[in-house]
């Protein structure tokens, strides 16, 4: 790394996940009915939830064409899995599956020390929830 580099203060401040627009409303939907958090922006293009000090920005693969230009917006091919830290796996998980939330695994207890358990959102993107044992 560049020794010029300053970096504020290291965190990252925003996440933004491209989705289909056919499945925006139902995305967002699952984020606020899943995750129980607060919208702090929408427009019709785009919904963004604060999750603790980050910013979870759903946009609209048609809005995102903008965001991006000249690249293209790259599909959903499921390659980053966003972790959320919690204090009881199994809690959640059952908070989680009362929601409505199908899991692809989990719970599991995993060798590096963590109790895991993963799903999907309506778009695709992949999100666990994680314990430290």
């Amino acid at each position: 790394m560049n020794q010029a580099t300053q970096w504020t203060d290291g965190a990252i401040s925003a996440i933004t996940l491209f989705v289909p627009d056919s499945t925006m409303q139902q995305t967002s939907q699952f984020y606020q009915q899943v995750f129980g958090l607060p919208m702090v922006f929408s427009d019709e293009h785009s919904m963004v939830f604060q999750f603790g000090s980050t910013l979870i920005n759903l946009l609209t693969e048609s809005a995102a064409v903008e965001l991006l230009a000249p690249m293209a917006v790259p599909k959903n091919d499921s390659r980053a899995l966003y972790t959320i830290t919690v204090a009881n796996t199994d809690q959640i998980y059952a908070e989680l599956r009362s929601r409505g939330v199908e899991f692809l695994n989990g719970p599991i207890d995993r060798a590096w020390g963590v109790r895991t358990a993963s799903f999907a959102d309506p778009a695709g993107h992949l999100w666990e929830i994680a314990q430290q044992l």
